[in-house]
């Protein structure tokens, strides 16, 4: 994954995803229900519009990207106190075991070259039951506004390292120990398929 494309693409990357912003506003309803009160963590957060719009309901929520372009557009604006933005590693989270009560990771899994590896890393720093919110792009092809958004982005140097139906994607949680709890298909250029689950109690 090519951090300096994401740097250079971070002061543009709000406006770009405006276009689905129906999608979001779905979301920005939703999440607030169910991680109220908990500490929770943002992987692969981008410029913050998810955490800025959810961040009130949490005790407290650290945001967190590869990026340092995108963590220094998070930071700027108005955002709740209890919300930090800090730079980190997907795959290799700075943070101690059983850390959150749960986390979020919104539009990233198929970009990373190893998204098990982020996932296992996600479960460590879970705490036992800790719930994770993973709305993800899926059906990259599936009609002519998917095709184009699809080639847009990776002429913008955007790669996806994995192309999952809606079907795939939730196979591929299952396949890595999570157990879906929730799943819906939103409308957006690329299909979002929202996602909470937990990791199986066995898996652990």
């Amino acid at each position: 994954m090519n951090k300096k494309i994401w740097d250079i693409y971070a002061p543009i990357y709000e406006k770009a995803m405006r276009g689905d912003r129906k999608a979001y506003d779905l979301m920005y309803e939703r999440i607030p229900q169910v991680i109220r009160g908990m500490d929770v963590l943002e992987v692969a957060t981008g410029p913050g519009l998810l955490a800025k719009h959810v961040a009130h309901a949490t005790n407290k929520m650290i945001a967190t990207d590869y990026s340092d372009g995108m963590i220094k557009e998070a930071r700027k604006g108005n955002y709740p106190g209890n919300l930090t933005f800090e730079v980190a590693d997907a795959a290799n989270l700075p943070y101690p075991d059983g850390s959150f009560d749960a986390v979020i990771i919104a539009n990233a899994l198929h970009i990373l070259p190893d998204p098990q590896k982020a996932l296992r890393e996600i479960d460590r720093v879970l705490k036992e039951d800790g719930l994770l919110i993973a709305p993800n792009f899926v059906n990259h092809q599936n009609g002519a506004v998917s095709a184009v958004w699809s080639k847009i982005l990776s002429i913008a140097g955007v790669k996806f390292e994995h192309q999952w139906s809606a079907a795939e994607y939730r196979s591929f949680l299952e396949a890595n120990g999570w157990e879906v709890m929730k799943m819906e298909e939103m409308a957006a250029r690329l299909t979002l398929a929202y996602v909470e689950c937990v990791k199986r109690a066995k898996e652990r």
